[in-house]
């Protein structure tokens, strides 16, 4: 255990976020790219009227489709993990302060809220991004 705490230590704790993200992003590109020249595939082998093959090809349509749940995906979840971050820190100081002088309570839950606003900013990018397609 003190080995995989030393890993974390050595390395910056932004760039293993960053790393787990795209590790795990990836797969949703493949399948999603995959999903969407099926859907392609079904949609166009329909239109060969007149005894010619057609080659399924994945459409513009579906393409956009498929990067942009990617994009709301990530936008929702980077929102999410930088407003943990954020809430950590600022939820940490405004509770020791509060703890000093207990009539800080009221500013320092406004900014505990301030820093959660960054998941729900994420979160209509998402909505926005999802209301397009």
């Amino acid at each position: 255990m003190e080995r995989f705490i030393g890993v974390f230590k050595k390395f910056n704790i932004g760039l293993v976020v960053v790393a787990l993200l795209l590790a795990s992003c990836a797969p949703l590109v493949f399948i999603g790219n995959a999903v969407a020249a099926e859907h392609d595939a079904v949609v166009t082998a329909g239109q060969a009227t007149d005894g010619t093959i057609v080659e399924p090809q994945m459409g513009d349509s579906a393409k956009v489709r498929c990067w942009a749940f990617v994009a709301a995906a990530l936008a929702t979840g980077l929102g999410s993990i930088a407003a943990g971050y954020a809430v950590s820190n600022v939820g940490t100081a405004a509770m020791g302060a509060v703890a000093e002088k207990p009539e800080l309570m009221g500013k320092s839950l406004i900014y505990v809220a301030l820093a959660e606003g960054i998941a729900i900013y994420g979160l209509l990018i998402a909505i926005i991004v999802l209301a397009k397609v």
